[in-house]
């Protein structure tokens, strides 16, 4: 099941991004270390139209290292785009956001002008705890849940350099199947609009392939190769306690225990995704949409066409 999320507040958000995006000097675009990919988002880039840019991969603490050095030298390897990773709980790393920004935008700066940055990004990608760091202060709201900030707000990093944070925002169509997998992991996508024991099954199968050791080490499993998906959540339900009357496995239960782990890191430093992956999945993703629009346009037109036989007939 494709999972899509695009409450009301985002589609004012996106008009939002597009007005101030005029007075802008650089775009700082917020990613999740662990899925940058499936993080970045399509429609920003089509609002930006060519304005220097800047790719902070965040939560790099719980992402794995390897994979984070990949994604970095896929986008420092664009034109007019950079990348940092940073750990927004520490202080001095946060600090090199502004050096990048100078970098991409060396003629800004000084009372008569201003760096004007505008940082956006999904849900619960670390916007708000990011700003927070840099001004010492609890100056955003921060929750572990999807949609905490709704209004923009204006920080003044310096008497020269302002932030302008806004709200995170998703994009109408997940075109990608996996994107919606890794987003729901995550902690991007509201909690209603998708189904725990799905995503929890995906994130075993990846986990299955690329980190075996990280479920042997939390879960104490044995022979989890030889095991399918639906047996593995069951087994981690068992070694969690996840039980509910007559000994059965509570499967609702064990997959959120799983989801929990991922995101706090409690399974140890792991990236759902590679920059070769996503773009194979990006890929499949264009052919599918282009399919599906395909056959909706066909089907208006012989929808159209039917009524105007309809039509015809009747004078």
């Amino acid at each position: 099941m494709a999972i899509q999320w695009f409450p009301g507040h985002m589609h004012l958000t996106r008009q939002a991004i597009a007005e101030r995006l005029k007075s802008i000097d650089v775009v700082i675009e917020m990613l999740d270390a662990r899925l940058p990919g499936s993080s970045a988002n399509p429609m920003l880039h089509t609002l930006i139209h060519g304005k220097p840019a800047l790719k902070i991969l965040s939560k790099q603490d719980l992402a794995d290292p390897l994979c984070t050095q990949a994604w970095l030298d896929h986008y420092n390897r664009q034109d007019g785009v950079s990348a940092i990773a940073l750990d927004n709980s520490q202080m001095q790393p946060a600090k090199a956001l502004i050096t990048a920004c100078q970098q991409l935008a060396p003629h800004r700066g000084g009372m008569d002008k201003p760096m004007r940055v505008l940082i956006c990004g999904i849900p619960n990608v670390g916007k708000s705890t990011l700003i927070n760091t840099l001004k010492g202060q609890r100056k955003a709201r921060t929750g572990d849940e999807a949609g905490v900030t709704r209004l923009e707000q204006r920080v003044a990093l310096t008497d020269d350099f302002y932030l302008y944070d806004t709200p995170g925002v998703l994009w109408p169509r997940i075109i990608v199947q996996q994107s919606g997998f890794n987003l729901a992991a995550s902690g991007a996508i509201g909690v209603k609009a998708f189904d725990d024991e799905e995503v929890a099954l995906e994130l075993l199968g990846y986990l299955q392939s690329h980190y075996p050791s990280a479920l042997l080490g939390r879960y104490r499993l044995e022979d989890i190769a030889n095991q399918s998906d639906e047996q593995l959540l069951q087994a981690i339900g068992r070694q969690r306690g996840a039980l509910q009357g007559g000994g059965r496995v509570n499967l609702t239960r064990s997959a959120e225990l799983l989801i929990h782990d991922f995101r706090t890191g409690a399974l140890g430093r792991i990236s759902l995704e590679r920059p070769d992956e996503f773009l194979h999945w990006l890929k499949l993703g264009e052919k599918a949409d282009a399919q599906r629009l395909a056959r909706k346009a066909s089907f208006a037109q012989a929808k159209a066409l039917k009524g105007s036989r309809r039509g015809s007939t009747r004078s």
